[in-house]
């Protein structure tokens, strides 16, 4: 008996952890994502609604399409958790997201001339942008939360999805200054660029970081496959009656929906009351993902380093802040040409990072967490609640705006009227963050804890990608 537990024992792999610049070469994929997601939420849109003069549920339908089949994303994890390489995932779902971005562009032009074949090219094309961000997206976060020691697992998440916003932020301003002056040609040829640059970078930046760990990994996957191999649905089931992953996933969903649904309506917004061009509402765009970057900077160094509040109050502090940010950008509507718009969207922004952020830090430490350690699908359960948030909040809060100019003889209105709605959902997220348990940083402690403990009985060397 003692011999078979020793042999037992042997099987185990031993754990593998990414160093800060394997993690940051990951993170490299999520901001090259954000460049190509950031030309569709907020160029593309602009210039159905404002340029081609086409209803605003338009471009939030074909966003809700590319969140649509994101529901997948469940199965893509289980996947991963089964076994398998991610980095071919990870190149594949980049190719497909370049494709699909500069395809939208290309309808986008086409739409102006042909009508009807615009859009069908459109739909083709946010078909493969929902594929390819939702087999990259989870692939990364699927890697991370594998291979990134539990310890430094919510450090690993700030650092990759600040990353991606810096995507937003750095790529929102450049293409609108070459977007001006405005015309269909431009937009091919920006949108062309940002693509082909973004799948070169992340196919290079991704590129022998599995390799160096995939020894390890490979029979770690394989020890867990042997051992515990249930089908997806059951999987799903054992999760989803978890209760910290059904509140969290709960609460995600409906964070969410209230950050979705003005992502598609502030830039119109600005073009239709404030009279600004493709360009300046484009720069617009990157002011606010530049305060989403400050916001998820400055909450990982207040609860990192100065210990200053925990992830869970900073989850909740975000919600209210974002709901009276919206506010703000609603009295827009009300006040004079020279409101401080840009300094409204820039507090939305830091207010949005900082729940972000905080939800993200405690999404990692959940992911490891349970009756058996299921990253990939744990991850691919909340990144499929998030994509139908982000769909359905899409769709609604453009078809709100349609619906509200109908009844509203003034579109200052109508879109006042949606973003105070929106508000009103911020607030009830910030009610549902504040029921959920407040157990991140003992998840990590405790998984840390374990993970030394295995690694004591087993005493291998433990490999480090740095």
């Amino acid at each position: 008996m003692e011999n078979l537990a020793r042999t037992h024992t042997m099987e185990a792999p031993p754990p593998v952890t990414l160093g800060w610049l394997g993690i940051v070469r990951l993170g490299l994929v999520q901001t090259c994502l954000g460049a190509i997601v950031v030309m569709m939420t907020s160029t593309i849109n602009r210039v159905m609604i404002v340029e081609l003069l086409l209803p605003a549920v338009v471009p939030g339908l074909l966003m809700a399409l590319h969140h649509a089949v994101q529901i997948l994303r469940p199965a893509w994890g289980y996947r991963a958790d089964l076994g398998g390489r991610r980095t071919p995932w990870i190149i594949a779902g980049m190719g497909l997201l370049a494709l699909g971005g500069f395809g939208a562009a290309l309808a986008t032009a086409l739409m102006s001339a042909q009508l009807v074949a615009g859009l069908a090219l459109a739909i083709l094309s946010f078909l493969f942008i929902g594929l390819g961000v939702g087999a990259a997206g989870t692939s990364v976060l699927t890697m991370l939360a594998s291979c990134v020691e539990p310890r430094r697992r919510a450090a690993a998440a700030t650092i990759v999805w600040v990353m991606m916003i810096f995507g937003f932020a750095l790529t929102a301003p450049l293409a609108g200054h070459f977007l001006d002056p405005f015309t269909n040609q431009r937009l091919i040829e920006v949108t062309g660029c940002v693509c082909l640059i973004a799948f070169v970078v992340s196919a290079l930046s991704v590129r022998g970081v599995e390799a160096k760990v995939a020894g390890v990994a490979a029979a770690a996957r394989k020890h867990v496959a042997r051992h515990s191999r249930p089908p997806f649905r059951e999987a799903i089931g054992q999760i989803w009656n978890e209760p910290a992953a059904r509140r969290f996933t709960i609460f995600i969903f409906v964070s969410m929906l209230a950050y979705s649904a003005q992502e598609l309506i502030v830039e119109p917004y600005a073009g239709l009351v404030f009279s600004m061009t493709p360009g300046a509402t484009t720069k617009l765009a990157g002011v606010q993902h530049g305060g989403v970057l400050l916001g998820m900077l400055s909450v990982a160094f207040l609860v990192s380093f100065a210990r200053i509040g925990t992830l869970g109050a900073w989850t909740v502090g975000g919600c209210v802040a974002s709901a009276l940010s919206l506010a703000a950008v609603a009295a827009g509507a009300f006040a004079s040409a020279d409101y401080p718009l840009r300094a409204a969207v820039f507090a939305l922004g830091v207010s949005n990072g900082a729940f972000a952020v905080s939800a993200i830090g405690s999404m990692m430490s959940l992911a490891g967490s349970g009756a058996a350690s299921r990253e990939g699908t744990r991850m691919g359960l909340w990144g499929a609640a998030q994509a139908i948030a982000f769909g359905l909040g899409g769709f609604l809060g453009t078809a709100a705006v349609d619906i509200a100019r109908h009844f509203l003889s003034e579109p200052s209105m109508a879109y006042a009227s949606v973003f105070i709605g929106e508000s009103v959902l911020f607030l009830a997220a910030a009610v549902l963050a504040a029921q959920l348990t407040p157990r991140g940083a003992a998840t990590d402690r405790s998984a840390d804890m374990n993970a030394k403990t295995n690694h004591a009985q087993r005493e291998p060397r433990e490999a480090r990608l740095i």
